[in-house]
Parts: structure tokens; C-alpha cells; sequence
């Protein structure tokens, strides 16, 4: 199988994160809950990933970042932890569900008021409506780093810029980013970053965390066992206890720091170049394929390595199955989760087959997916 699908999750890991999860599972006791050797060691291997993550993102402390299951539990706790129902939040339509539908609920049950900034026909956002949709109460601008259907990158320095001029948080999704993109939260001015494990920074699944800048305090969305100050009716406030009840993944936060100092050792930079390099290869070269349509804006270098495409009206998700069961290659087709996205590139019915590369795609594979297309083109 050539896989094509590491937007949704990679595959292919680098050995020493295998390594780690594999030895956690035979040496990792519960991490807190205990003075014994196992339990000391969990806490030890869990304190290192949050101190790889702090130096991956430029945070401040490595207590400012908080385990959870992943950026859509990440995003739900930034964004019940921060607002309250008499709040204005503005976000855009290249956000995930995992953004959409939190607000939504808050939105419909609290009152929230929701403001969405649209996407053009290329998927990209125009950075004065930001300025123009800014009320008296509004509170936060939640926005996505980069798009899971077309790989553009937002400019966070510009929504950075409005966020301070005019006292706004900035809530950032880096569901695609993180691991592919550099990230300085602190250059950045970023209030919250949430990430997922399983993407690109090559964790195992059910990993993923929050970056919380110090001075901010968010309502937990769970509360119980901490490991501390047991006889405290009340949850314990410091960080980052305050928003991790109950026992960590720490099978799985090994695997993450051992994905994290892969990136922090090749670099962020190189390994984006070769994916840059391969994905504009792909790009290039099924342009060239008469009835395809390649969705997004390519005009710029930086962009996540994501190409999405579809064959004439074909349906997407006849595309994807035939490139599964006749060429070997996986790939993502249909919605993504991100419906105003699709509603922006008129591909609400019919979906896009989404093509997404890692550091561990080779040119080889990508010649493989570009004569799979030609020939699909050509049997019509």
C-alpha cells in the first residue's frame, strides 16, 4: 500500500517512536501515583515530552503544556475553558468540526455569539474582515494554522497583530501545522495552541495537547483523580494538574516525546523541505491531466503537504476506491470535517480526493499516485 493519507494520521513512524511505546508498555507504572521505580519513571518520560513540546513550540514553561487525547479534546477545553455564553468569537470557514461544533453547541445552548469569517473560491481568507467583524464583547479569534482540505496556511502574524491591537485572545488550531510548520507561541503571541500527536509530529494515536500561555486560566472540562492534595473537595488548580484529571496516557505521551525529539533532531525545516519538494512534484504534474481540478492556492511555497483534486464530476469517493483497490494507494476522499470549506470550493456534493505527504514519502510513490490519475483520466 502507497499511503497518501497522512493529513488524517501518519503511518509510517519513525523506529524510536515504535521503540518507545513498545518499552513503555513493559516499564511505565502510573505517573503520580506513586513513589515507586515504575511510576517514578512514568513521570519522568511524561515531564520530558512536555519539556520537548515546550521547546518545539518556544513556550515558556514545559508546565504550560497539558496532555489530552488529542486536538479535537484540545479545542473543546480551550474553547468551554475560555468563553462564556454572553461572548462574541470569531473564527473562519477553514475551520475542522472539532472547532465548528463546540461553538455551534454554545451557540444554541448558551448564546454565544458566532461570528465566521468566509473563504474565497481558492480557499483563502481576507484579512480586513477580521477587523470589520471585531465587536464591543468580542473575546477571541479562533482560527486554524492550516487547512486540512487545501493546504493553505492562514498568516498568523496578521491575525496575531489584531488580536493584540485590539485585547483578543488567539485560540490556534495546529491540528496540520504542528510538525510540519515552525511554531514560536511566544513570537506568535499565541494565548492557546492546540495539537494532535498522531499527525505530524508522529505520535501514536489518542496523544495530543494544549499549549495554555501563562497568566491564562481555563475551566477544566473534567475533574477527579490528580495524584495530589487527595482531601481537597475541590480540583487542584496549579498547572498542568488543574486540566489533566485522571490517569495520563503515558504508553502513548512516550511514543509522542520520542516523535518530538525525531522532529526537534532533523528538523522541523529540512523535513518540510522534502515534503514541499514532493508535494509540488505531485502538484506540477497532475495539473497536467486535462479534466483534473486541483483545489487551493498554490501560488505560495508555504503550504502544508496536501493536495486535493478531483476527475471532471466524478465522485470523489469512486476516485479514492479506485486508487485503493486497482493502484494500492490510500487517500482521503468526501467532506474532511470541514464543511464551509467545501461549501467555499463548491464541492459540497461531490467531496475532493485529498492527497497528503509525509516526511517518509518517497518521489518514487508519488510517480506511482501521478500514473494511477493518468490512467484513471484516461479510462474515463
Amino acid at each position: 500500500m502507497i499511503y497518501l493519507d497522512n493529513s488524517a494520521t501518519t503511518l509510517k513512524k519513525p523506529a524510536v517512536v515504535i521503540e518507545a511505546v513498545t518499552n513503555a508498555l513493559s516499564q511505565l507504572g502510573n505517573s503520580g501515583r506513586g513513589v515507586h521505580e515504575d511510576s517514578l519513571k512514568s513521570s519522568e518520560v511524561i515531564f520530558q515530552t512536555r519539556q520537548a513540546l515546550c521547546r518545539l513550540f518556544n513556550g515558556e514553561q514545559a508546565r504550560q503544556i497539558v496532555f489530552t487525547s488529542g486536538a479535537t479534546e484540545s479545542l473543546n477545553l480551550a474553547i468551554e475553558g475560555m468563553l462564556f455564553g454572553n461572548d462574541h468569537v470569531i473564527t473562519t470557514a477553514l475551520e475542522h468540526n472539532s472547532v465548528l461544533r463546540p461553538l455551534y453547541r454554545m451557540q444554541k445552548e448558551k448564546g454565544l455569539e458566532l461570528t465566521i469569517i468566509p473563504a474565497d473560491k481558492q480557499g483563502n481568507l481576507d484579512y480586513s474582515d477580521f477587523e470589520s467583524a471585531i465587536k464591543e464583547q468580542t473575546k477571541a479569534i479562533i482560527v486554524t494554522h492550516a487547512s486540512n482540505v487545501t493546504g493553505n496556511i492562514v498568516d498568523l502574524e496578521k491575525i496575531s497583530g489584531i488580536c493584540e491591537k485590539h485585547g483578543l485572545y488567539l485560540i490556534v488550531d495546529a491540528s496540520q501545522s504542528a510538525g510540519v510548520l515552525p511554531i514560536d507561541v511566544q513570537a506568535l503571541k499565541i494565548d492557546l495552541l492546540c495539537f494532535t500527536g498522531h499527525k505530524s509530529l508522529y505520535g501514536p494515536q489518542g496523544t495530543g495537547g494544549l499549549y495554555v500561555r501563562p497568566g491564562i486560566s481555563l475551566r477544566p472540562l473534567k475533574v477527579g483523580g490528580s495524584g495530589i492534595d487527595t482531601f481537597n473537595p475541590q480540583h487542584p488548580t496549579s498547572f498542568p494538574t488543574a486540566l489533566e484529571a485522571g490517569t495520563l496516557n503515558g504508553h502513548g505521551i512516550a511514543g509522542l516525546g520520542a516523535g518530538v525529539h525525531y522532529l526537534l533532531d532533523q528538523t522541523i525545516e529540512k523535513l518540510s523541505q522534502e515534503t514541499g519538494r514532493i508535494s509540488q512534484l505531485f502538484y506540477e504534474e497532475v495539473s497536467k491531466i486535462d479534466d483534473l481540478i486541483v483545489y487551493g492556492d498554490f501560488s505560495t511555497n508555504q503550504r502544508c503537504p496536501i493536495v486535493s483534486l478531483n476527475l471532471g464530476q466524478r465522485d470523489s469517493a469512486e476516485i479514492s476506491d479506485l486508487l485503493s483497490y486497482e493502484y494500492g494507494i490510500a487517500t482521503r476522499s468526501g467532506g474532511h470535517c470541514a464543511p464551509l470549506m467545501h461549501e467555499a470550493l463548491g464541492t459540497k456534493e461531490q467531496g475532493v480526493v485529498r492527497f497528503s505527504f509525509s516526511s517518509f514519502t518517497t518521489e518514487h510513490e508519488i510517480w506511482e499516485a501521478i500514473a494511477a490519475l493518468q490512467k484513471i483520466s484516461q479510462k474515463g
